[in-house]
């Protein structure tokens, strides 16, 4: 399993909002709902993209584009167009004064606009999970991400205009998958562009030596991992991997693996009921007391504590990151020990 991977693996769509927009000009939506991860395909017309802060984008047929939450941003017919159409959390849509306007644009089974022919249409899929891994995603993306149909087209999006606007048994689920893949699609496309900011973690994974260590890292979380048995593993010395891991991915080995035990962790615990002892087991740390020690040093808060909060995202303490050959030390210690 390859780093990607394993940051969708876990956040992966779950009853995700899905809808094809119909839109006439003039129209601009501002959309406020929050979310962490948007998908927009184009489909037919122009779209200007304009995301706080930054310079307004204009997508074609066949363009991509991933939005990375929570911030606010606008999607209009033209940079100069008012905003319209307010998209709140939950997709509740109103006017820019409040009104409700969600049964006024309703065209049916998963179809919105303001006119069924219109000469913009959008395939958007939306993202509503705010998972631990998802955010070490989005730390790795751009306010937004545009791909060109000139440089990635999939056949995906002709599959899921056919089938966001169906409704039978288990529909729910084939459009989860169809987005994910589409996503999927959508950022390998990104990350290897040439000139694409592409987190260490991603590039790494081209490198003959850190390639193999991170995939087996992915592979098997709950393993005792040491820099030596990773190394050995490899085929490398001890030294060697650490400098080239922290070079290539700005972490040191154990420093990393700690990383994803404990952003995997804060999903498990999200995702379902399982005990603590449970989740420690499954991500590589012995005990529910190992974990919970890992985690609060590294998030400021208790397992118990993230758990029971429903809208907190896990962030990393300031001073949290390890840095040197003595912190990937350390980690491998706590690792072991766990």
């Amino acid at each position: 399993m390859d780093a990607l991977t394993d940051l969708l693996d876990g956040p992966r769509a779950r009853g995700a909002f899905l809808l094809r927009a119909a839109l006439s000009p003039p129209w601009s939506l501002r959309v406020q709902d929050e979310a962490p991860l948007t998908l927009l395909s184009m489909v037919r017309g122009d779209a200007w993209l304009i995301p706080g802060g930054a310079e307004p984008r204009r997508v074609s047929p066949g363009d991509m584009a991933v939005f990375r939450g929570p911030d606010p941003y606008t999607v209009a017919d033209s940079p100069g167009t008012e905003p319209r159409v307010v998209i709140h959390p939950g997709q509740v849509c109103t006017a820019p004064d409040g009104t409700p306007m969600s049964g006024a644009m309703d065209l049916g089974v998963r179809a919105w606009g303001n006119d069924p022919d219109g000469s913009a249409v959008m395939l958007i899929g939306t993202y509503p999970m705010r998972g631990a891994v998802t955010r070490r995603l989005l730390a790795a993306l751009p306010p937004v991400a545009v791909v060109r149909g000139t440089e990635w087209r999939s056949p995906l999006v002709d599959v899921l205009r056919e089938e966001v606007g169906r409704d039978e048994p288990g529909q729910e689920t084939v459009l989860d998958r169809l987005l994910d893949l589409l996503l999927v699609g959508t950022l390998r496309a990104w990350f290897g562009r040439p000139d694409a900011a592409a987190p260490g973690w991603y590039r790494a994974h081209g490198d003959a030596v850190v390639g193999p260590a991170l995939r087996l890292l992915h592979d098997d979380l709950a393993h005792p991992w040491t820099v030596a048995g990773l190394a050995a593993a490899v085929g490398v010395s001890r030294a060697a991997l650490a400098q080239r891991f922290t070079r290539l991915t700005g972490e040191p080995p154990m420093a990393y693996l700690t990383g994803i035990r404990l952003a995997q962790a804060a999903d498990l615990l999200r995702e379902g009921d399982a005990t603590l002892d449970a989740v420690a087991r499954r991500v590589g740390y012995g005990t529910a007391f190992a974990l919970s020690t890992a985690f609060k040093r590294e998030y400021g808060v208790s397992p118990q504590e993230y758990r029971s909060a429903p809208g907190q995202v896990p962030m990393r303490r300031v001073g949290s990151a390890r840095t040197g050959e003595s912190s990937a030390v350390s980690g491998m210690n706590e690792t072991t020990n766990a």
